[in-house]
């Protein structure tokens, strides 16, 4: 069974100013998703599903999945702002619940092992085939994985960015996950400055979470029940966001799952701030000058 690849695209995009998740970075107009679902299909993903904001998924459909919707199997889920939770009904919302809840969207039309990723980062060619080769061979309902980068390799120059920061045991399994929210380079140090005054040193090698995951379908049940807790705990806080790795460390940590960590060595790309386009857009045309890519990406 051929796995499937789950793409986060309901992101507001409140930094980059606009929907950047149908912004053209390729030499025509191809966006970030183009080339993650170019890199899948090669990878031997079957199915593409992505979790959208309902009011925009006729314009995601013309400019993005019209391109490639003959090559692969494609599915779009809405997630909602403010969704029917067992026991809780409708909770008032300022913004959706999060990538957790993203993800979990997605349970009626997943049923066999999954990536996930989001829209608007280019994790490379590489990352897609570890993956895949993961899901394919190795994941079960106790098995998961995330596909760690370099965090030097993943840093923007035109601001902070938030990461998950990884701890690995000695066979490569997961410890924990830190989110460090304003993470910045300058010059020869990384640091966390989410604290001005006691900023965190980072390690230029550090693994990092770059929301890149590899899950067995019976997670699904798992994301139910946290999420349910997690609402219940913050349902007078309309701001509160419900994540990935809040589940992963749980899971982790009970002994219920072990998660691979399966280290790339790909240049990460994003769009965090509207300034990081050009570099993008560079560094597209330079690998398909290398002949990573086609140009046309997409024939026909």
């Amino acid at each position: 069974m051929k796995p499937t690849l789950v793409v986060l695209a309901a992101g507001m995009g409140s930094r980059y100013g606009g929907l950047k998740q149908l912004d053209g970075v390729g030499p025509r107009e191809e966006t970030i998703i183009d080339f993650s679902v170019y890199d899948a299909i090669r990878a031997g993903f079957g199915k593409v599903v992505f979790i959208v904001r309902e009011s925009f998924v006729e314009d995601f459909k013309d400019k993005v999945s019209a391109r490639f919707e003959n090559l692969i199997e494609v599915v779009f889920v809405f997630q909602p702002m403010e969704p029917d939770i067992p026991g809780l009904g409708l909770i008032p919302r300022q913004k959706p619940w999060g990538t957790g809840h993203a993800v979990l969207v997605a349970k009626d039309v997943v049923n066999e092992p999954f990536a996930v990723i989001n829209a608007d980062d280019y994790y490379g060619m590489s990352s897609f085939k570890i993956i895949a080769d993961f899901l394919i061979n190795k994941a079960s309902p106790t098995h998961f994985a995330m596909v760690g980068f370099q965090l030097s390799r993943t840093l923007s120059p035109n601001g902070s960015v938030s990461r998950g920061v990884c701890e690995m045991d000695a066979e490569h399994n997961l410890t924990t996950v830190i989110e460090r929210t304003k993470i910045v380079i300058d010059g020869q140090t990384i640091s966390d400055q989410e604290d001005a005054e006691n900023p965190v040193a980072l390690s230029f090698d550090a693994l990092v979470s770059m929301n890149f995951w590899g899950f067995h379908p019976d997670f699904f049940n798992s994301l139910e029940m946290h999420f349910i807790n997690f609402a219940k705990a913050n349902q007078d806080n309309p701001k509160a966001e419900f994540y990935i790795p809040l589940v992963v460390n749980d899971l982790i940590q009970s002994n219920q799952a072990k998660v691979e960590v399966l280290e790339c060595k790909e240049q990460w790309y994003g769009v965090t701030y509207a300034e990081d386009k050009p570099k993008v857009q560079k560094a597209i045309l330079d690998m398909i000058g290398e002949g990573v890519y086609n140009d046309p990406l997409w024939k026909g």
